[in-house]
């Protein structure tokens, strides 16, 4: 017999294990530990892709609780605007870092600040679907 594990502990034990590794990805560390522009642009590309994996896990635990939802009510409403959401989400996010990043351009810091634009909007976003299912 096949055990379902609810899909908020499956999430909960992945944040849980995955901080064991962003010990050294943050962006305090890079800051603190970069001299570099080009070293602190590598280094916040590895925070990128820690946050990145942890919003795409907490944005496929909420699509699972609408699916669930909505075979449950047959109303399918809320999974398609929370769809909607993150299109629009990610829309944003880009915007809001490309116009940080193109008055900085072409001067040398234009890559790092993109980047922590788009990590510091996309742990506000991580934040926001853990309070809607802490």
């Amino acid at each position: 017999m096949i055990k379902i594990i609810p899909t908020y502990l499956f999430t909960l034990a992945f944040c849980l294990l995955s901080n064991i590794s962003y010990a050294k990805k943050t962006i305090d560390h890079c800051e603190s530990t970069q001299q570099t522009t080009s070293g602190l642009s590598s280094c916040f590309d590895i925070v990128k892709e820690a946050v990145d994996r942890e919003l795409q896990t907490w944005i496929n635990n909420q699509v699972f609780i609408l699916e669930e939802f909505a075979l449950s009510t047959g109303r399918r409403s809320a999974l398609e605007m929370f769809k909607r959401s993150q299109r629009n989400f990610i829309t944003f996010r880009e915007n809001d870092c490309r116009w940080q990043y193109l008055a900085i351009s072409p001067g040398k810091g234009a890559a790092a600040a993109f980047k922590k634009c788009y990590i510091l909007v996309s742990r506000d976003r991580i934040k926001e679907l853990t309070a809607i299912n802490p």
